[in-house]
C-alpha cells in the first residue's frame, strides 16, 4: 500500500511540479535534478545511480535508466526504452517505440490503430545529440554517437559514429 501511495505522489509531484523547475545547470538546478530522479525511482521500471532527468523530460513506466545517465531537456522518452550506463542525450530527442499501422488502403490509416510496441535499447557510454529521433525497434551498442538531427531507423554497431535522415554510419570510433 505505501509503495503504491509513493508511485503516486511521485507521479503528481513530477507532472506538476519537478517537470517544470530549472535545468540541472542554471541556479536551483541541482535540487531539480534530485527531485526529478527521486520521482523517477519510483515512476520507471529500473533506475540507476546519479541520473540526470532534465526539465520537461516526458517518459513512461516501462522505461529503464541505468547509471550516470540523462534524459535531455524536452525529451520525450516512449514505451520500453532501455537506456545504458553514462548515456548522455541533448534537447528534444524523442524515441518512439510504435507506429501506427498503414497496411490496408481500404480503411484510413488514422482508423488502423498501432503496431505492437517494439523495445528500444542503448548501450553504455553512448552521445545523442540534440534532437534526434530513434524509431521503433532500433538497438544502439555501446560508445555510439549519433548527430544532432539524426533519424535512426535501425541498428547501430557499437563505437559507430552517425547521422543524416535516415541516420548512416559515418565512421567508426574503433
Amino acid at each position: 500500500v505505501m509503495k503504491k501511495i509513493r508511485e503516486k505522489m511521485a507521479f503528481w509531484i513530477y507532472r506538476h511540479i519537478a517537470v517544470k523547475l530549472p535545468i540541472s545547470y542554471e541556479k536551483g538546478g541541482m535540487r531539480a535534478k534530485k527531485l526529478r530522479g527521486w520521482c523517477a525511482k519510483y515512476m520507471m521500471a529500473k533506475v540507476g545511480v546519479n541520473i540526470n532527468i532534465e526539465k520537461g523530460a516526458k517518459f513512461e513506466s516501462l522505461c529503464e535508466i541505468g547509471d550516470n545517465s540523462g534524459i535531455g531537456v524536452n525529451a520525450i522518452i516512449g514505451g520500453r526504452t532501455i537506456i545504458g550506463d553514462d548515456v548522455m542525450m541533448g534537447r528534444e530527442c524523442i524515441i518512439i517505440c510504435r507506429n501506427h499501422r498503414f497496411d490496408r488502403t481500404d480503411i484510413p490509416m488514422n482508423r488502423q490503430g498501432f503496431s505492437e510496441s517494439t523495445t528500444i535499447t542503448i548501450g553504455n557510454d553512448v552521445w545523442i545529440g540534440d534532437r534526434v529521433t530513434i524509431l521503433p525497434g532500433t538497438q544502439i551498442g555501446n560508445g555510439c554517437i549519433i548527430a544532432a538531427g539524426a533519424v535512426v531507423t535501425g541498428n547501430i554497431p557499437d563505437y559507430s559514429i552517425v547521422g543524416g535522415v535516415p541516420a548512416k554510419i559515418i565512421k567508426s570510433r574503433i
